[in-house]
């Protein structure tokens, strides 16, 4: 049977404390999601078994932490609340993410654009994400970071065998890059992932799977307008080389965000 026990913290009265009570109770398996209102400053824990550990953890953090209430609900009220609005919120971002990774990934070929081809790999990396998201809803917090971690893992590897990749094409001799489908298709892409990260910040989630896809998406919005800006700098300087430094760029940017969901993890 799922538990509902309301805290009264009366020093919780902004963010900050919010983040170290998240991670002063992010262990404990027990818990299956956490509910803040920071301006009646309260904290409902849906969780089994007991609250006594729950307690004893607040009251170290000295943010005079009492209890409201404690009752039994049904196991599916919760989940079907808040699990299910995320699962379909991530499904949303999920297929838009894997439609513009097509889409890019076909036309970078077809332009030769290391910039297309690299935030087309970006956007699959992001459908994996909120793929393995999709399996982490009305889990517990560890399994949720748990999650997050496979997720950094895995934008670090592709951050490396990209910037490889730029390299390769650094030194080796390739064809002019098609800039009008640079641009065409990376505006297209940007309103895509303008619409992803829109739905993830109206969602104002803080579980640390939906943290991270909200960083992965905003990664993807600064890199489409790098894809754009290095199009219009192919045209300009007939040179593949934009089209390259922005590809550093972008792999950059994947491996720095591998790093922030790393981080969030932990």
């Amino acid at each position: 049977m799922l538990q509902k026990t309301t805290f009264k913290i009366s020093k919780m009265d902004c963010p900050s404390e919010e983040q170290m009570i998240r991670m002063k109770l992010a262990d404990l398996i027990t818990i299956n999601s956490l509910d803040f209102d920071i301006s009646n400053r309260q904290l409902t824990v849906f969780h089994t078994d007991g609250y006594d550990q729950i307690f004893q953890r607040l009251d170290e953090l000295k943010f005079d932490t009492s209890l409201i209430n404690s009752i039994s609900i049904n196991s599916n009220e919760k989940i079907n609340n808040t699990a299910e609005s995320e699962k379909k919120l991530l499904w949303q971002v999920l297929g838009i993410n894997f439609f513009f990774f097509g889409l890019e990934f076909a036309m970078g070929f077809l332009a030769n654009s290391m910039g297309l081809v690299a935030d087309s790999l970006d956007m699959l990396a992001d459908s994996i994400v909120y793929g393995l998201a999709l399996f982490a809803v009305g889990g517990t917090l560890v399994f949720k970071k748990n999650i997050a971690k496979v997720a950094g893992y895995f934008q670090g590897i592709l951050a490396i065998f990209g910037f490889v990749e730029v390299i390769r094409r650094f030194v080796g001799i390739e064809e002019m890059p098609v800039f009008h489908i640079m641009i065409s298709i990376s505006i297209l892409a940007l309103f895509g992932n303008g619409l992803c990260l829109y739905l993830l910040q109206k969602s104002k989630s803080k579980e640390a799977h939906m943290q991270a896809s909200m960083i992965f998406t905003s990664n993807d919005v600064i890199v489409n307008l790098g894809v754009i800006v290095a199009g219009v700098l192919v045209y300009l300087t007939n040179s593949k080389y934009p089209d390259l430094f922005v590809g550093i760029i972008v792999f950059f940017m994947v491996g720095r965000g591998a790093l922030k969901i790393l981080n969030l993890s932990k």
